[in-house]
């Protein structure tokens, strides 16, 4: 694969599909923010075990006077969702109705997008490949086959029309055959029809309450009706020769800055040496020992994130805790998250980097009869207490791995990118951005290259320190001298996740890469 140019816009996407329903819209004059909806809504239909209509999303924008905002469309827990309703129970299920505990939000920030004046195209059109792809059939990728294979056990004995649409032969589907998702075509018709805000309040909203409440998911018509998209500020960092910016909490965002922040304050000279991996494996840990301790709903802490970014006394002292020569052990329990990260940008300066998910592979594993909707379990992930960490609040934001990272360069570039990957999503940010950005490696290379995992990320459960094929032998050698857990994983795969990424040059143009790992394209006009 190679890097891909453009000169009036660019849309990257880890399903190619997906990819060209936006550099269509871009084609036909629309906006980056719309080409991104066509994007999302295209995936729904073609990468439904990574990400649909009934989890949540994430939005961070570069509009063309400079000015940079992000939209979170992330539920709250449902009101019934409390400590009792759980009695009995060590921690939240991860599949089945008690799973499916929390508003789904990306459909709320696709409205909060298209609202910008400079979208006017119609959302039939925005949703035209979608509907089609769902009502027509999309063949089973590879991946997706492996997921359904693997996962079909758990999922089909879900309540709900998972193995109707999924295993329709009474088996899971293999790779090559036709996915046909006709309730969900329909529900994307009905949004075209009626609006976006039917999912919450309009006809829409009244199916899907009956399905939830018929499936045992305390969700009701009430907690959609009552749903809202936030704007909070992005937070952002100073590195050497950028600014970068993320989502504030409920997302890893924080995490994402400040292991870039902790790495521009350490020696590497070489990309993929032992400096660069160990260094930002180690600046990793201390990321996630504070992402751990204090992210989650902003109404339920009051640490002061950005100011922790923009105190240049407090990073130097939190990089000096970094050991340039000796892992610091790490028992840390893993998180977990599968996504689809997208991006988009327009001839008239907007970039956007987006990132929505259903949290595992079919969220919940409860498909809504009357809708075709998947939805998330993004609220497995609160902990059964009174008080704390991500405790279980009715109307609380759960904890997200999710967070769509952007880079403002000193000399003009602009740059999306992101990745699926639960924990492993700051780090592999982290891998592309440092050998794009601090080592002028080609963009396209900065993604293909062999990459890292600290913990777990899609398809497993281990703490190791995970490393695929192709980096110097010696590599591993140092860094099992080092102290740390290395295992090696074999060839790239999507273990490591789906990353993406596009720049918008100062002097006009765009490049973009997608990884060879999904099934994805970078395409521009």
């Amino acid at each position: 694969m190679q890097t891909v140019t453009a000169q009036n816009g660019i849309a990257t996407a880890p399903h190619h599909l997906a990819a060209q329903a936006g550099r269509d819209v871009l084609a036909e004059g629309g906006t980056a923010l719309e080409a991104c909806v066509a994007i999302a809504a295209t995936l729904s239909a073609v990468y439904p075990h990574m990400t649909g209509i009934g989890g949540d999303g994430f939005w961070l924008i570069r509009e063309p006077d400079g000015r940079l905002h992000a939209i979170h469309g992330v539920g709250g827990a449902a009101a019934s969702a409390d400590l009792s309703l759980y009695a009995g129970l060590d921690a939240v299920p991860q599949r089945g109705p008690l799973a499916a505990n929390t508003v789904a939000g990306t459909v709320s920030a696709w409205e909060a997008a298209l609202a910008d004046p400079a979208c006017t195209l119609p959302l039939d059109r925005l949703l035209r490949d979608a509907i089609v792809h769902a009502e027509t059939g999309v063949a089973v990728t590879a991946g997706g086959a492996g997921i359904a294979q693997t996962k079909g056990e758990e999922l089909r004995s879900q309540p709900g029309a998972y193995a109707d649409i999924f295993e329709p032969e009474g088996r899971p589907l293999a790779e090559g055959d036709v996915l046909r998702q006709p309730a969900l075509a329909e529900t994307l018709r009905t949004l075209a029809r009626e609006g976006l805000a039917s999912f919450y309040t309009g006809s829409l909203a009244a199916r899907l309450a009956e399905d939830l409440a018929e499936l045992g998911s305390p969700v009701s018509a009430a907690d959609l009706a009552a749903h809202a998209v936030s704007r909070p500020a992005p937070l952002s960092v100073p590195i050497t020769g950028a600014r970068l910016f993320n989502t504030a909490p409920p997302t890893q965002g924080f995490a994402s800055l400040l292991i870039l922040a902790l790495f521009d304050r350490l020696q590497a000279d070489a990309p993929d040496g032992f400096d660069h991996v160990h260094g930002l494996v180690e600046a990793t840990k201390q990321a996630f020992l504070l992402r751990d301790a204090h992210v989650g709903d902003l109404s339920f802490t009051d640490f002061d994130f950005q100011g922790l970014l923009a105190d240049p006394d407090a990073l130097d002292a939190l990089a000096a805790r970094i050991d340039p020569a000796k892992a610091l052990p790490w028992p840390q329990p893993p998180q977990w998250g599968d996504t689809c990260w997208f991006a988009a940008a327009d001839g008239e300066g907007r970039v956007v980097s987006c990132i929505q998910s259903t949290y595992f592979e079919f969220g919940s594993g409860l498909v809504l009869p009357q809708t075709g909707i998947t939805w998330q379990n993004r609220g497995s992930s609160f902990r059964l207490a009174e008080e704390g960490w991500n405790a279980l609040k009715p109307g609380r934001k759960p904890f997200h791995t999710l967070n769509p990272a952007m880079a403002l360069f000193d000399d003009g570039r602009i740059m999306a990118y992101g990745t699926m990957g639960g924990e492993g999503q700051p780090q592999t940010q982290a891998a592309l951005f440092t050998r794009y950005a601090r080592y002028g490696v080609d963009l396209q290379e900065a993604i293909s290259a062999p990459r890292w995992l600290l913990g777990r990320t899609w398809g497993d459960v281990t703490t190791s320190l995970k490393l695929e094929d192709g980096f110097d032998p010696a590599l591993y050698t140092a860094l099992e001298a080092a102290g740390h857990d290395v295992e090696r994983v074999g060839p790239p795969s999507a273990m490591m996740g789906h990353a993406g990424a596009l720049v918008r040059l100062p002097e006009g143009g765009f490049a973009g890469a997608s990884d060879p790992r999904s099934d994805g394209a970078a395409l521009g006009w």
